[in-house]
């Protein structure tokens, strides 16, 4: 269930909507069209949008205690793909895996756990699911020039059917460096939106931007290179001052929805806020 948590300074310091934002060459551009708030400690690490529409929240309170025993505490973007919620998965700074945690419909979860390659960080920020459900899509922190890729567990029939050992089964190599990806969504078969917490505009000039990834085809287990630009800053709206952190992104394929999330600095980080945008044409 989605759950919310409002406090009156933080929530003044996000009444204004912006006009609009900056998009790639003829594309729509995304305009802001809502603020929405959720508990940092439950929702402030990502969410996804349900077939329903409904949202799914993912904080580091959503560990199940089974998983924290085993090692596994932090929490990264999940996605929703056919009724299956795909949860990322990491350790701690010793960790030589990370894990895929895929709950079925029925409500069964099983584990993937992946062995680091050579020179793979140990981050597990994101999992997000091709729009045909056959890849999963994940990736590191710092600076990166690629994201991950994995048959999706479950969907995939190269998969185990109930979980085990999940390889890396190629990448998508990125045309530009990139820093601090929190999640990624697709938006079509060769689109993905992508949050970044980067904050010193060494890459783009936009602070903490939106990135937009576009591929040459669909992913089809073969190596490809996306071009990757930034779509303009996400928001970062507070009556409190510090440093904000970039968080999760979704898009709702079903009601053209994006939302992004941001926890602002301070007393006010116990509310994540999620900004929506749909894209309109001049």
């Amino acid at each position: 269930m989605r759950r919310q948590f409002l406090t009156s300074g933080c929530l003044l310091g996000a009444l204004a909507l912006g006009a609009g934002t900056a998009s790639a060459a003829g594309d729509p551009r995304w305009a802001e069209t809502g603020t929405a708030y959720t508990d940092t400690l439950g929702g402030g690490q990502g969410l996804a949008s349900r077939a329903d529409g409904s949202l799914l929240y993912r904080g580091l309170a959503s560990i199940p205690l089974d998983l924290r025993i085993k090692g596994w505490n932090h929490i990264g973007d999940p996605d929703v793909a056919r009724g299956h919620t795909f949860d990322a998965y990491q350790g701690p700074d010793t960790a030589t895996s990370k894990m895929f945690a895929v709950t079925t419909p029925a409500g069964k979860r099983y584990e993937y756990v992946h062995q680091l390659n050579p020179g793979e960080k140990l981050n597990n920020s994101f999992a997000t699911v091709s729009p045909d459900a056959q890849w999963l899509v994940s990736g590191e922190w710092g600076e990166q020039r690629r994201l991950q890729v994995f048959p999706a567990p479950l969907l995939n029939p190269a998969t185990p059917p109930t979980g085990g050992d999940l390889k890396e089964a190629w990448q998508i190599t990125l045309d530009k460096p990139v820093r601090d990806i929190q999640g990624c969504d697709f938006v079509t078969d060769t689109r993905l939106l992508c949050a970044s917490n980067d904050a010193t505009g060494t890459f783009f000039p936009e602070l903490r931007p939106l990135l937009q990834v576009d591929l040459p085809r669909k992913l089809d287990g073969q190596p490809i290179t996306g071009t990757v630009q930034s779509l303009f800053a996400l928001p970062q709206r507070s009556v409190c001052t510090g440093t904000f952190e970039t968080e999760g992104v979704d898009y709702d394929v079903n009601s053209g929805t994006l939302r992004a999330q941001m926890i602002p600095p301070g007393v006010c980080a116990v509310a994540t806020a999620v900004y929506a945008y749909k894209q309109v044409k001049d």
